[in-house]
């Protein structure tokens, strides 16, 4: 079952390679930005044109190890290919300061979390392997074209990509989903449309000083983007409203060393399902009736990474530390805070320079009305053995930690093996807490 994204991995690689590069003389060199090289000197001719090509995978492995929903021992694995045309317009149109993004993605899998670490009757909140999710299909990822004004003080962006992007941003170097890219859309996901999902937007930047900048977004909020048969959809039918964020971010250098802060809020002007009452303020769940609905949702995000050591030789080595909280709306969230921290180290030894290792672990609170919800309606429906199937758990608070180790075999891979831990998986006290073992594989061709 594993075998078949390395054979994907693999005749992708064959496919791409052979007609255009088999005589390059970088092909897999280590210091090489790409695994096929650079095309006998065509990807830098290129680039210094305008024109900047990219070609990346991301798989990932998880194996329970121990505990979980599911006892029985089995591994997964899902990945991801992107495909990418990025182009400066100055240089190719001549129109100042301005740039075009193209990325087509594509996600196939499975993943351990939905069927062995978490109860399927209501599922889970972080993901043993975050490149799952959103469908097994290609999707229009990013199609944007940015612009710079005032000598580069105003950036303005409009096209098709999605708020993690620009907002709440978040390297993805870990393989939890708790620890991976913008968290927002972790706990909002159904009005906050993570990578590789895209929507019409438009962000507007504006540079205060060389360290700090204030930036304010418009995102199309319609959940037809979703399906999978929407990969490529560019109208805006099904369109329910707008999701609106505002950011500060800080970037100082303290003693020397770069760090990057972040606060924002958003908010979204579609209607919003109550998580517990009817329009009678009564708890939905005993009356039948339907869920109250409100006009708004919102909520706000902190985030912070700071590098606090480094190497004489070298600043980009040392320690740097990071956390992030987020805040939700009570009335019609289930989760209605999070938060997370961590630390990562780069370069641990000089004989591996270019390896880091890291460490985090996250907190996910469920709304106590979410929790109410769940009771009432197993009491309505006179459940009260969790063996039940009709049973619906009463989800609480889930605990993630993650260690990893990552291995810089080229520039152009990296290998990060990984363990994790899942105390309550899902929020649920009964499933047993879980030990994941992982893999997580970066490569650009």
């Amino acid at each position: 079952m594993l075998q078949l994204p390395v054979v994907r991995y693999c005749a992708l690689a064959a496919l791409v390679g052979s007609p255009l590069i088999a005589n390059a003389a970088e092909m897999f060199a280590n210091d090489s930005p790409w695994m096929l090289g650079d095309w006998g000197g065509t990807r830098t001719e290129l680039l210094e044109k305008g024109y900047d090509f990219t070609l990346g995978y991301t798989g990932e492995m998880g194996s329970n190890l121990h505990g979980g929903y599911s006892h029985d021992r089995a591994a997964r694995y899902s990945d991801q290919f992107t495909l990418g045309a990025h182009m400066d317009l100055e240089k190719i149109l001549d129109w100042h300061d301005t740039e075009f993004q193209l990325t087509v993605t594509e996600r196939h899998g499975d993943n351990i979390s939905n069927d062995r670490i978490n109860d399927p009757r209501v599922g889970g909140f972080t993901s043993a392997q975050e490149v799952w999710g959103r469908g097994e299909t290609w999707r229009l990822t990013q199609m944007w074209i940015k612009q710079k004004y005032f000598d580069g003080a105003l950036d303005v962006k409009f096209g098709r990509f999605g708020e993690g992007e620009d907002f709440n941003s978040f390297p993805c170097d870990f393989q939890n989903l708790a620890f991976c890219g913008s968290q927002v859309g972790n706990w909002v996901g159904g009005i906050w449309y993570n990578w590789p999902v895209s929507q019409w937007a438009l962000r507007v930047r504006y540079n205060l000083n060389d360290q700090l900048y204030a930036q304010v977004g418009v995102f199309e909020q319609n959940p037809s983007n979703l399906e999978s048969g929407n990969g490529f959809k560019l109208s805006g039918s099904g369109t329910q409203g707008a999701v609106m964020p505002i950011e500060l971010v800080w970037s100082p250098r303290v003693n020397g060393l770069v760090g990057e802060y972040r606060a924002g809020y958003y908010y979204s002007n579609a209607k919003a399902q109550d998580v517990l009452k009817d329009s009678n303020g009564q708890p939905a769940a005993i009356s039948g009736a339907a869920y109250r609905s409100s006009s708004s949702k919102h909520g706000l995000w902190l985030g912070a990474q700071q590098q606090v050591t480094a190497q004489a030789s070298d600043a980009s080595r040392g320690l740097s530390l990071f956390a992030n909280a987020t805040l939700h709306d009570k009335k019609t969230n289930a989760i209605d805070n999070y938060v997370q921290a961590g630390v990562v180290y780069k370069g641990p030894f000089d004989a591996r320079a270019k390896d880091d290792i890291g460490f985090a672990l996250a907190r996910v609170h469920v709304n106590p009305g979410y929790r109410k919800n769940a009771r009432l309606s197993n009491q309505a429906a006179g459940l009260d053995d969790y063996d039940n199937p009709g049973f619906l758990p009463v989800q609480d608070t889930e605990y993630s930690a993650e260690l990893y180790y990552g291995v810089h075999l080229a520039d152009w891979l990296t290998v990060r093996p990984n363990l994790q831990y899942i105390r309550h998986p899902g929020g649920v006290s009964r499933v047993d807490d879980a030990l994941i073992g992982g893999l997580k594989i970066q490569s650009t061709f």
